[in-house]
Order: C-alpha cells, then sequence, then structure tokens
C-alpha cells in the first residue's frame, strides 16, 4: 500500500495529533517496540506527573540527577508515539509534552545560572518550531520526516540539556542548541513555505480523508 504524498513529496502524516507530539528517533524507536498498542494518554500522564515530582524535588539543579528526568519521561512517554493518537482525549498529549519540556528547560536555564537571552533564544527557537508545526498541518504544507530527527524531538532536546549540565558550561551549551535549532528550524520553515503552492496541498490528512 502505497504513502499519501503531498505536493512538496512529504509523506501525508496519519494524524495531526501524532505530528504535534515532536517525537525524534529514540521516542520512535520506543513506540515501535510496542506497535501502536499502548494507548498514549496514560503513559503520558504518568511521565509528567513523575516528571513533575522530580522537578519539584530539584533534580534540574543537579548536574548528576537531572539527566534521570528526560530519560523517565521517555521510558513512560516515546512508547505512545506509534499510536494513532485517535482517542477522544489523545489531544491532550503534545500540550503535556510541551509544559514537560519548556518546565525542564527553563528549570536547568534557571538552575545552572543560564543568562536570561540565552535562555530566551532557546525557548524561542522550539516555541517557534511548535508554532510553526501547528500552522504547516492546517494549511497542509507538511514537515519532512527528517525534521524530526535533525531537530532531536522533545526527549532528544530535553536530554541533551540535562547532559551538558555534567561538562558545565551550560550557557554555553544552551546558546549553541539555541543557534543550531533557530538555524535549522528557521532555514526549514522558510524553504518549505516559499515551496509551498498557494495554500498548501490539496491532500488532506490520511486518516481524517479532509
Amino acid at each position: 500500500m502505497s504513502v499519501p504524498m503531498s505536493v512538496q513529496q512529504v509523506p501525508v502524516p496519519r494524524s495531526a495529533v501524532v505530528v504535534y507530539r515532536d517525537d525524534g528517533g529514540l521516542a520512535k524507536a520506543m513506540g515501535a517496540v510496542v506497535a501502536g498498542q499502548l494507548p498514549p494518554l496514560p503513559p503520558a500522564i504518568a511521565g509528567a506527573f513523575v516528571s513533575g515530582v522530580l522537578l519539584v524535588l530539584g533534580v534540574a539543579g543537579s548536574p548528576s540527577l537531572a539527566i534521570f528526568l528526560p530519560v523517565v519521561a521517555l521510558l513512560l512517554i516515546g512508547s505512545g508515539s506509534s499510536h494513532p493518537h485517535d482517542g477522544k482525549l489523545d489531544w491532550l498529549v503534545p500540550p503535556i509534552l510541551r509544559v514537560l519540556e519548556y518546565a525542564f528547560v527553563v528549570s536547568v536555564g534557571f538552575a545552572e545560572s543560564v543568562p536570561q537571552p540565552l535562555l530566551f533564544a532557546l525557548l524561542g527557537a522550539v516555541l517557534f518550531h511548535h508554532y510553526d508545526l501547528t500552522q504547516r498541518v492546517r494549511q497542509r504544507v507538511y514537515p519532512p520526516t527528517w525534521l524530526a530527527a535533525a531537530g532531536l524531538g522533545w526527549e532528544g532536546r530535553m536530554l541533551l540539556v540535562g547532559l551538558v549540565m555534567i561538562p558545565g558550561a551550560v550557557p554555553f551549551w544552551f546558546g549553541l542548541l539555541a543557534v543550531y535549532l533557530w538555524a535549522l528550524f528557521l532555514w526549514e520553515s522558510v524553504t518549505a513555505w516559499l515551496a509551498a503552492p498557494g495554500s498548501g496541498a490539496r491532500t488532506g490528512l490520511a486518516e481524517t480523508g479532509e
């Protein structure tokens, strides 16, 4: 069975909610293990709860413990990535992931005294990407499959933020990551929108048939 393609020769996603998740390679690999059999919302709620407890306990301020939070989030939430997200409340999963990622980045930034401009630059790059994803799905200008891997996904960015606390110099790594993500997301977005014909592809989501 052939995969539906947009006029930009980008595979049409099964569901808008799956695109909004912004899963990277690690989360998708976790989801492949259960082959879409695990509903995404319960593990997302569990992952958010455990991560919230860890943040309250202050793990974001400990270089040796901060990495555990994204690992726990990946193990719990990543397993639901391969599900079609067709449940009535599955739309809640992307907002949960957004809050989790933003809260972790901010917590590490404050704990490591990262200058606010660098912190805002990193958050801004991720926020721009998530807003761009939303608008592109609405206009049917779908992101290419490689973008999720290059952008590291929510779990990859959290893991990287946790890992850079180990060698220190966190502000430097925050700045470097911000530059990389801005360059990637802005370049890819601009080129995609410029290449989009009018209002976007005429092909709707494969699952909804829009």
